[in-house]
């Protein structure tokens, strides 16, 4: 567990003071309200039951969650209890670093609305493109990818040759044709020959799987087709790209709008927090003592 991480647990354990719902045997009461479970000073009341079951929820799903709830309220406490009892832990410490949870809490949420609302997610293509050539070292590939189309058919289906024939066709009337047959017969496709795809992902679960040397398969071949005990594929290769070769464009134009898109957040935020400093300091509405 990083140390960022063990803090906030901490915090979280040593804040929270879980709302939970049921019933007690005794009855008790502190201050006028039931109790449900208690640790040492800390103690957990009946009062709290509407925010945690829902009018709808059923009697046996109620003591279900109450139950469920109740041990682990137990446990977070027993465990505050006993870091408390056995461990020195500086209490002003814990506090600061609530506080500054808190804060950096409040800031983030602040932030997150603002920007969520100023954020201006309209990125042209000119934009992405600009960032692509300024970048291309990024952008190298990590697997081989190809355009094209593949079909995969069961071997009793009809007309075969004519899905040969529509595959290999750059017609748009043979293109349509093709789509209708295998909404129709095929137990997997892909047509879309102006998008870029992974080869593994096509080629998953076929005998073109088993392929040793995909790259010189890739070079080799611009239609090839193969079968198993049930299935024809057939496989339609207009382009390619070799791992480690600059990615097309059009590959990664989605994570390039994400990364645009990212930084203007970071942007938005860093001249959030420059304003309020500046507006702050025209109007003195902060002091350094020094």
């Amino acid at each position: 567990m990083s140390k960022h991480l063990f803090y906030i647990v901490l915090i979280s354990i040593t804040l929270t003071s879980c709302d939970y719902l049921s019933s007690t045997k005794d009855g008790n009461t502190s201050n006028g309200r039931n109790i449900v479970a208690s640790v040492g000073s800390s103690y957990l009341y009946k009062g709290d039951i509407a925010a945690l079951i829902s009018p709808s929820t059923s009697q046996q799903d109620s003591i279900r969650i109450t139950d469920q709830f109740v041990k682990n309220w137990v446990k977070k406490e027993l465990l505050v209890k006993e870091a408390t009892d056995n461990v020195r832990i500086d209490q002003s410490e814990i506090n600061r670093k609530v506080s500054d949870y808190r804060y950096a809490l409040i800031s983030y949420e602040y932030q997150r609305l603002i920007v969520q609302n100023s954020l201006d997610t309209l990125i042209t293509n000119q934009e992405v493109a600009s960032y692509y050539n300024q970048n291309i070292d990024n952008f190298t590939l990590r697997q081989n990818i190809l355009r094209g189309r593949f079909l995969k058919v069961n071997k009793d289906a009809p007309k075969k040759n004519d899905i040969r024939r529509w595959l290999k066709s750059n017609r748009p009337q043979d293109l349509e044709s093709l789509k209708s047959y295998a909404f129709q017969f095929a137990d997997n496709y892909s047509l879309e020959d102006s998008v870029w795809l992974k080869l593994d992902d096509i080629i998953k679960n076929s005998p073109f799987s088993t392929i040793s040397n995909k790259v010189q398969f890739l070079r080799r071949n611009r239609y090839v087709e193969e079968t198993d005990s049930d299935y024809l594929y057939l496989l339609k290769i207009d382009e390619y790209k070799i791992s480690k070769e600059a990615s097309p464009l059009e590959f990664v134009q989605e994570e390039i709008k994400d990364i645009i898109l990212n930084k203007r957040k970071v942007a938005l935020a860093k001249s959030l927090e420059n304003d309020i400093y500046e507006r702050a300091k025209e109007n003195e509405d902060y002091k350094i003592y020094r």
